[in-house]
């Protein structure tokens, strides 16, 4: 760890858990992680069950939450590239903890409504892309960069764990408690991450730039920075248009399941688990991959595979051996999504600068973010007009997108991860230094909170 307590020259020789302040970082996140998917198990049924919401309702509580994200995630970026890292995680997570801590005390005293779950669901997703944009940028500074892919590997597989256990512990809650009450167990997530942030040690990269530069210079800065190096836009285009496919499959994938193929709920919760299994071996797997064949074939492999995992999918029918085939190719898909996920990640974080690597993460958050709604919108038309299936077919084809974005880059024949140490950008002129080359890529002219539902993406 790049602190005074744990020298950098041995750093790669040393084992993470070693590393206290990433120990705290590990579960501060994880713990939101979990809290988090209580909430994703709880307020549906609170909304539901208990006010009386109608689909649309249901899908503008949801449209809220993912609304900030697309909006702010830039103004996050710079926001984090500007001041304290970890004070914006510990803003975010204690404004988190108190927008949802209002819905328990609502109704307690029977005052709950519809229009407070939106503006706690718009609040949540404020806050969170405030914390996240400093999250994701925090790592690089806490941990030596030769340690940066195993430092993503063990985090990919413990969200996955997270999250699986979160979903458990939320239907638990509300089954005892009552969905209102159950999140109760989010609020205490958030409180754990501040505390865990609050106790990280190591010192931050002092921030010269606050007070110089417009917060929309920075903003430009932050695109124009992604746009020029293209190790960064064509993994940024990759987790983009991946996003868009998924969010459109995503959309479509439970009701699929569980009216088209008559699935049961109970196997419905089995084949969820078992795809975070997938996701966990998936990260944790990805070193090694990446050591082997190279990070740059991986991935493409990844890519590729993944559109062949909706195949059982869209041939299924009501039979057990279907419902077998469809948790076995999800087991593939997020192992594949996470070993993706977490190699490009890293990438991304290796090959940009200290003081850029929050608004590098925020363009790719940004484009994610918004083309989510985007997806769920025209699979919402699709499913009315063609039918679920077609549009799970439409939604298979978009994954080849990705596929060929990567394979058209230099990137795909990267044979081992970068391992310079960028440039910070000079204050002045921070996008005119030319993109440090990689090593093991071919020449510039040979031509990344959650998983989702049936597929996952990282930002």
């Amino acid at each position: 760890m790049s602190s005074s307590c744990d020298p950098v020259p041995s750093a790669g020789r040393r084992s993470l858990w070693r590393h206290q302040d990433f120990r705290r970082y590990l579960t501060g996140q994880a713990a939101s992680v979990a809290g988090s998917s209580i909430s994703a198990m709880a307020l549906p049924v609170l909304a539901v069950l208990q006010l009386d919401a109608s689909p649309a309702q249901v899908a503008w509580i949801t449209f809220m939450g993912q609304l900030s994200p697309a909006l702010l995630a830039l103004h996050a970026g710079a926001l984090a590239d500007r001041h304290s890292e970890r004070k914006q995680m510990i803003t975010g997570d204690l404004v988190s903890a108190a927008a949802l801590a209002s819905v328990p005390a609502a109704a307690a005293l029977d005052r709950l409504s519809l229009a407070q779950l939106m503006v706690v669901a718009a609040v949540q997703g404020a806050a969170g892309v405030l914390h996240d944009a400093a999250a994701i940028s925090l790592l690089p500074s806490l941990v030596d960069r030769s340690l940066i892919q195993r430092s993503n590997s063990r985090i990919g597989a413990l969200f996955a764990v997270a999250a699986t256990a979160g979903s458990n512990i939320g239907a638990a809650l509300t089954a005892l408690l009552g969905p209102a009450r159950a999140l109760l167990g989010d609020v205490g997530s958030y409180l754990v991450s501040a505390w865990c942030t609050a106790r990280i040690q190591t010192r931050e990269t002092p921030r010269t730039r606050a007070g110089t530069h417009r917060l929309h210079a920075e903003i430009g800065e932050g695109l124009r920075y992604v746009r020029r190096d293209h190790r960064l836009r064509t993994l940024t285009l990759v987790n983009a248009t991946t996003s868009a496919a998924l969010a459109l499959l995503n959309t479509l994938w439970a009701l699929y399941l569980l009216r088209s193929l008559s699935m049961s709920p109970t196997a419905f919760g089995v084949v969820l688990g078992l795809g975070a299994l997938g996701s966990a071996a998936g990260a944790l797997a990805a070193p090694a991959l990446a050591r082997r064949y190279g990070p740059g074939p991986m991935m493409l492999v990844a890519l590729a595979l993944t559109p062949l995992t909706q195949i059982p999918l869209l041939l299924a029918s009501s039979a057990l051996a279907w419902q077998i085939g469809i948790g076995a190719a999800l087991i593939l898909q997020l192992a594949c999504a996470a070993a993706a996920g977490t190699t490009q990640r890293t990438i991304r974080q290796v090959v940009t600068a200290d003081d850029m690597q929050a608004r590098m993460q925020a363009v790719s958050t940004w484009l994610t973010s918004g083309a989510r709604p985007v997806a769920a919108l025209v699979a919402g038309g699709l499913g009315t007009r063609i039918g679920v299936r077609p549009t799970m077919i439409v939604g298979t084809c978009l994954l080849l997108v990705p596929l060929v974005v990567l394979y058209r880059s230099p990137l795909r024949s990267l044979r081992q991860m970068p391992g310079a140490q960028p440039v910070p950008s000079h204050p002045g002129d921070p996008l005119m230094q030319p993109p440090v080359p990689s090593p093991g890529a071919a020449p510039a002219g040979d031509a990344q909170r959650n998983p989702a539902v049936g597929g996952g993406g990282t930002a």
